[in-house]
């Protein structure tokens, strides 16, 4: 979630960044589980997409919101684009296209999770369903083109907007038609972290396949799995991917702060005012010699707003965040977090999951990236596909999730978040799979039907 924060600490060395993301090295027993999901509004009786003016708006929907969960209201210039529960729990805010997004409070199970999702959801449609406005969870918008899509009022997306054509062809697309699902997870030290970031960017493309979830984009079916996943392949590939030197000998805290560094800035905020130094370079305004600023010194918050910039597959900031997955029907919503936190939050499935990846090479990881948006779990790899990856990939966390032994009132472990996933890698089927069948036979051609059969 793009929410800024404030620390007007100055920055006084490239030593504080790095001890910015050191600091989130937390003991095992203080580990958490934060999951975020978008999902994209829609007229019922038309299907159209919903702005963000008027009685039946987007803004009408956070006041509902505000008024039934008592969160602070955020604004930007006078109007609200999200919601925040000021006693330490989750987010609501707004993708630039209105995607409507939760970001979850740091929990301790899946469980929690779980009833933290359909608690939000039943507040969105208490909310939403007299105004006749539904939501749905997909990868893509799969209907409406860039022209028939809001436009959310926030000054940073006006920046982002602005610059996005100049490095990519699909920045765009990626701003106002795509919707993610993703879980953010804690590292107990550098070498944790730098082991987790390795086996998580290996298998990002895996976990892409298992989730594929958008093959609709512009009212047709275009021969993709995850568009989603497709656009991000030339977005702005100075800030977004696989992010290679993560693997290379001696990564640590240093080398992702060294890579942030160079990644050009999009704003710089003082005050309520955004200043767009889109381009520009993070370590002039360290050494104090911005073009855009002169003479304007790094603040911590500058920092952590610039990190939230930064689009890679897994990103680093004091915790990590999990990027490759398309958003999906509520199933899938509880199965991401399930599916990395039995990966990584237990040490002996950590282990066996690096073993699956260490022998990959730069050049399969990044074939595996450039295949799955198309053929999903059969992406070639090696002498098979990529479907026995994903079944390992699933049995690897299902006994880091048994042996977490997280029970629910009903004595079910963790384990029962990962149903989803064993259907798709027994079928080999991955979600998109099944819309684009059910888009051949029983819906006879019209996309519209996804939203009035997936609608959460």
């Amino acid at each position: 979630m793009a929410r800024d924060v404030t620390d007007s600490t100055i920055v006084e060395s490239r030593d504080d960044l790095i001890g910015t993301l050191a600091s989130g090295c937390k003991p095992e027993a203080a580990w958490r589980i934060g999951t975020e999901h978008e999902k994209f509004g829609f007229y019922r009786d038309d299907l159209t997409p919903v702005p963000y003016d008027g009685p039946r708006g987007i803004e009408k929907i956070l006041r509902l919101m505000e008024g039934l969960l008592g969160w602070q209201p955020i604004e930007d210039r006078g109007r609200i684009i999200g919601l925040v529960d000021p006693v330490g729990g989750g987010a609501i805010s707004l993708e630039p296209g209105g995607q409507f997004e939760l970001s979850g409070a740091p929990l301790e199970t899946i469980h929690q999770t779980c009833r933290e999702l359909h608690a939000h959801l039943a507040q969105v449609r208490e909310c939403a369903e007299p105004l006749g406005i539904g939501f749905i969870g997909l990868g893509t918008s799969p209907i409406w083109s860039l022209a028939e899509t809001p436009v959310m009022p926030k000054s940073r997306y006006e920046i982002m907007a602005r610059y996005m054509p100049k490095v990519g062809t699909r920045g765009l697309d990626m701003m106002f038609r795509t919707s993610t699902v993703q879980v953010n997870l804690d590292f107990a030290s550098e070498a944790d972290m730098v082991k987790k970031m390795r086996v998580s960017l290996a298998l990002q493309p895996v976990a892409t396949a298992l989730f594929a979830n958008s093959p609709f984009m512009d009212n047709d079916a275009n021969g993709l799995l995850s568009n989603r996943a497709e656009i991000w392949r030339d977005t702005d590939n100075q800030r977004s991917g696989l992010i290679p030197f993560v693997f290379d000998e001696g990564f640590g805290f240093e080398t992702y702060v060294e890579w942030a560094l160079d990644v050009p800035m999009y704003f710089v905020k003082r005050g309520d005012i955004y200043h767009d130094v889109a381009g520009q370079s993070f370590r002039d305004l360290l050494a104090g010699r911005l073009p855009g600023l002169p003479g304007e010194r790094a603040t911590l918050s500058d920092w952590n707003n610039h990190l939230t910039t930064l689009f890679p597959d897994v990103r680093l900031k004091k915790y990590i965040e999990m990027r490759g997955a398309d958003a999906g029907p509520w199933r899938t919503l509880t199965a991401l977090p399930a599916l990395w936190v039995g990966l990584l939050y237990d040490s002996v499935a950590l282990d066996a999951a690096w073993d699956l990846v260490r022998d990959f090479t730069a050049e399969e990881r990044q074939a595996l990236r450039d295949g799955v948006p198309r053929l999903g779990l059969k992406t070639p790899f090696r002498n098979g596909t990529v479907q026995p990856i994903a079944a390992a990939m699933v049995e690897i966390a299902s006994g880091g999730l048994a042996r977490r032994g997280r029970k629910n009132s009903e004595g079910f472990d963790e384990r029962i978040y990962l149903q989803p996933l064993e259907e798709t890698v027994a079928s080999g089927m991955t979600p998109a799979e099944r819309l684009l069948a059910a888009y051949r036979s029983d819906w006879q051609g019209d996309i519209g039907e996804v939203f009035r059969r997936h609608a959460y």
